[in-house]
């Protein structure tokens, strides 16, 4: 059907006005930036609809060396809250989050409201700021992250309070299937040996020995030596652990060398541990992420 001019304009004017609508609506929410997708997530569980969230690490990206264009950097400055990991986990991000907070920008760091656990006795003075593996820990980051958001002018605190709730719910849930899961395994069958230190609030929590891990200390920026290689296989025979778990943002060649190295008949097997997945991919939420986690330890340990 031929439109008339008169008709064609009122059309666009009702596009044109149902635009700036929907562009009003997303300006008049508070907007809150999070650094790493796995807080991401939780921080969206959280907020729900009160705020306009975004987060700033891809899918399947590594926390220690991802890096972020200069329009992302200025959405920093001008959040009404940013949230970060903290523990010297964003190396790559750090002096962004510094210039924001040195501007005035109200921060939530995560690590800031858990107990926090050092890499090892040899590394007292060094955080680990892998808590996510440990669900009781994340109750406690939303626990604080709640307060953050409700102190948001123009934020919908009982939206918040109640999504905060919900999502507690969903944590508690989640440790009972992992303490379940876990607990099938006999004690001496509990010992992890990954290709970089990030289970030790999960070792914590469900009673496993960290037999060792193939990139010493708590970055993946580090590289391990031949010393460390050969001390590790001697752990691993010692041990006798039937499986190494690599990371799905970090390539698992290294673990592989360790299990020749070794010289023994072990499974190489992939976890989720530092970043969220695509759709699709295994991980794509925390949750998923733990569960997917918790399966294949299980079953890369069982007897």
């Amino acid at each position: 059907m031929r439109r008339t001019p008169l008709v064609g304009a009122a059309l666009a004017g009702i596009l044109v006005l149902a635009g700036c609508g929907s562009t009003s609506e997303n300006e008049g929410r508070p907007t809150v930036v999070v650094t790493t997708n796995i807080l991401g997530d939780v921080v969206e569980n959280v907020v729900g609809d009160a705020a306009e969230v975004t987060t700033l690490m891809k899918p399947n990206a590594d926390p220690h060396s991802f890096e972020i264009s200069a329009q992302e950097a200025s959405l920093l400055s001008r959040a009404d809250l940013v949230v970060s990991n903290g523990l010297g986990l964003e190396e790559g991000l750090q002096q962004h989050l510094d210039r924001a907070a040195d501007a005035g920008v109200d921060t939530f760091v995560a690590g800031n409201a858990i107990d926090v656990l050092a890499y090892s006795e040899e590394n007292e003075g060094t955080p680990d700021p892998h808590f996510w593996t440990d669900p009781a820990r994340m109750r406690d980051v939303v626990d604080a992250l709640e307060t953050a958001l409700v102190s948001i002018d123009g934020i919908d605190k009982e939206a918040i309070d109640e999504n905060a709730e919900r999502y507690r719910e969903e944590l508690a849930e989640l440790e009972k299937e992992m303490t379940a899961a876990f607990d099938s395994l006999p004690q001496d069958r509990r010992n992890l040996v990954t290709n970089h230190h990030v289970f030790g609030y999960l070792a914590e929590r469900f009673e496993f020995r960290i037999v060792g891990a193939i990139i010493p200390g708590g970055t993946t920026l580090s590289s391990p030596s031949a010393s460390d290689l050969r001390e590790l296989s001697s752990a691993i025979v010692e041990s006798g652990v039937p499986a190494i778990f690599a990371e799905s943002s970090q390539p698992d060649r290294l673990v592989q060398v360790l299990a020749d190295e070794a010289g023994v008949d072990v499974d190489v097997i992939e976890l989720f541990t530092e970043s969220l997945t695509e759709p699709g991919q295994g991980a794509e939420t925390y949750l998923e992420m733990m569960r997917a986690n918790t399966e294949r330890i299980t079953a890369g340990l069982s007897p």
